[in-house]
């Protein structure tokens, strides 16, 4: 796997965009696309439906040799051995938890990634041990319904003072991804312009080429 710092495309294997896809199958799609990540997020989803998914992907993103993370699950992640879990404000912070070392763990430890929504979330995820944060939504985005965007003032704050690797979140597509790149952004994570995109593949290899035309 890379290191974090050389990612670049973040993608996602999200059930509510499965439309009766194969999982290992999409991402199989983005791997060969070009992602750095793929994301298995199955909001709502049973424990039974989570560890199926990671059955499914997990075998991809390691032949690919490329990061698996499991969403919101971090007891199930540190058994099954991902590489990492990824947390949301609401999981980590309201949970308690003020250092990712909290995280209760037996043997494998996975690495940890962490949303943000502003600058001092940002701030409080670098101080807590994050292997990553996730700068979003800067656009309006269905996944996250309710959730303010956070626009492209946040997306320059953390390109001028991130000392962790982020990602740019939320709303990305082919047609402001030029705003999100000029804005600093150099990691970005896409789901629905990829996953309902008339070809997966293709779709992972322009962001992923437009990313790394970015420097």
């Amino acid at each position: 796997m890379r290191s974090l710092d050389d990612c670049r495309l973040y993608g996602f294997v999200d059930t509510a965009y499965l439309d009766g896809r194969d999982p290992s199958w999409l991402a199989e799609q983005l791997c060969a696309g070009g992602a750095d990540l793929v994301q298995v997020r199955a909001k709502g989803g049973s424990e039974a439906e989570v560890r199926e998914l990671v059955r499914k992907v997990l075998p991809v993103t390691k032949a690919a040799g490329v990061w698996f993370v499991l969403n919101d699950h971090w007891e199930l992640g540190c058994e099954l051995g991902v590489p990492c879990v990824h947390l949301g404000q609401e999981d980590f912070f309201d949970a308690g938890y003020r250092s990712v070392g909290d995280l209760p763990a037996k043997g494998h430890r996975p690495a940890v990634g962490l949303s943000s929504h502003a600058p001092e979330q940002f701030r409080r995820a670098e101080e807590a041990g994050a292997d990553y944060v996730a700068v979003g939504p800067v656009f309006p985005t269905g996944t996250k319904p309710g959730r303010a965007a956070v626009t492209l003032d946040y997306v320059r704050w953390a390109a001028a003072n991130a000392r962790k690797p982020w990602f740019a979140i939320g709303g990305i597509t082919t047609s402001n991804l030029g705003e999100v790149l000029d804005a600093g952004a150099r990691r970005i994570c896409v789901v629905s312009a990829i996953l309902r995109a008339p070809d997966v593949r293709m779709a992972a290899e322009e962001f992923s080429r437009r990313c790394a035309a970015a420097g």
